[in-house]
């Protein structure tokens, strides 16, 4: 080796240095980017085993090269925004989006928008692809796509359970069989109550409930709606036709208190009487149109005063829409003004077994290679791949006191490869100068 390869190792210092100041600067210039992964320069050194025509332990490098550009996949920061778009991954998932051309990416930049299609997308148009959720079973489907927030008014839904907790006082005095119920009639029920339901348009319909003490720990359980009685029994109820008096559930105590008999007390409401009275269904649609489920499971006889612990319904009335949420599981729900919610589809977290080897795309994009693993996805409740947080983004995990650290570093090995470089100068000027 000669001067030659004196000044070929100094230049080789000085590329290095300008490339590990390359990285630092981007990294810093970064520094405030969503979901920005840092990258650390990796060097080795040249080695001059050719030159000298084998192995020897005597051999003199001939400087040092760039290995490798390491991304460094660390969690940043999380920084709240209120925005339930934005979206912030703690852990080591990854979104995945569909561009405009098809292909897809990978990205922990979780700022998202709609569009005007209310197709959620980010600033580069790129759609966040999930997994519908079947709106029959509640579960999640297993062929992902881009995720559209339908704005619609939800469609209304009839009344098809009813459920009333209540306690029945046992002081009180039965009623005599001669006394007919009647509604109109207070001395022939002991209580009552009521509640809202609603019909296949939306329709709001008051059920009227009526108890009734036949003997010592045994009552009936009359209905009506909207003033015309209804037929109430365990299934299959047989309808009756007024002006016959109504079917009524009937309910068995034992000396404690504790409801016997049904077992389950799951009653059946017909509402055959209300819908020739009305002239117009109910529900005409589902296994069992124009009834409906009363559940009178959790009724109690104590010798206290009657008092209604819960009353529930599950149908509602068209509604528009107010706004959206991601749970932490990644679950998207639509929420409407009548408080009603239906989950639409889940954002699915997308990790792989060696991430460093994803191939940066910008825009803060990543493309699954070959050596990165193949992709995994979990839709599970689990959080392996990490948690999802609206309204909130992930910073950049740059740290930029290291950043400026290691820039001073690098500025003083360019100095010094650059005063190599004019050291093996002088040596030669002095050569050249010989006589």
């Amino acid at each position: 080796m000669g001067f030659s390869s004196s000044f070929q190792q100094g230049l080789s210092g000085l590329t290095a240095a300008q490339r590990g100041l390359e990285v630092i600067a981007n990294n810093v210039s970064n520094s405030s980017v969503v979901g920005f992964k840092s990258s650390t320069a990796s060097f080795a050194d040249v080695f001059a085993r050719a030159f000298n025509g084998g192995d020897s332990i005597n051999n003199i490098g001939l400087g040092t090269s760039l290995s490798a550009v390491t991304q460094n996949f660390k969690q940043g920061n999380i920084t709240v925004t209120g925005n339930p778009l934005d979206l912030a991954i703690n852990g080591t998932g990854f979104f995945k989006t569909q561009a405009p051309d098809g292909s897809f990416l990978y990205t922990r930049n979780g700022q998202f928008n709609l569009d005007n299609s209310n197709v959620i997308v980010n600033t580069n148009g790129d759609k966040l692809t999930g997994y519908p959720i079947d709106q029959t079973t509640g579960k999640v489907t297993d062929v992902a796509g881009p995720i559209t927030v339908s704005k619609a008014a939800i469609e209304p839904s009839a009344s098809t359970t009813t459920s009333l907790e209540t306690n029945l006082d046992a002081r009180q005095a039965a009623i005599s069989p001669t006394v007919t119920f009647d509604p109109a009639n207070l001395s022939s029920y002991n209580n009552s109550t009521s509640m809202t339901v609603y019909d296949q348009l939306g329709n709001s319909h008051t059920m009227s409930i009526y108890l009734r003490k036949e003997s010592t720990n045994n009552w009936s359980a009359y209905a009506a709606l909207d003033g015309t009685q209804v037929d109430v029994g365990l299934s299959p109820v047989t309808p009756t036709t007024a002006p016959a008096q109504s079917a009524a559930g009937a309910l068995s105590f034992t000396a404690d208190g504790a409801l016997v008999t049904p077992a389950n007390a799951q009653f059946e409401v017909d509402l055959s009487r209300y819908v020739t009275a009305a002239g117009v269904p109910f529900s005409s649609t589902g296994s069992t149109p124009n009834k409906f489920t009363f559940d009178l499971s959790k009724t109690t006889q104590y010798g206290s005063s009657f008092a209604i612990q819960n009353l529930s319904q599950n149908g509602y009335a068209s509604s528009p829409f107010a706004g959206f949420n991601v749970g932490s599981d990644g679950v998207l729900a639509i929420n409407y003004a009548n408080g009603q919610t239906k989950n639409i589809a889940k954002v699915g977290l997308y990790k792989f077994n060696n991430p460093e080897a994803l191939q940066p795309v910008g825009s803060n994009g990543w493309k699954a290679t070959e050596a990165a693993g193949p992709e995994l996805v979990s839709l599970s409740d689990d959080t392996a791949f990490g948690t999802i947080q609206s309204g909130a983004l992930e910073e950049s995990n740059v740290d930029l006191t290291a950043e400026l650290v290691a820039m001073i570093s690098a500025q003083r090995v360019y100095q010094a490869n650059s005063q190599s470089i004019k050291t093996q100068d002088s040596l030669l000027q002095t050569i050249t100068n010989l006589r």
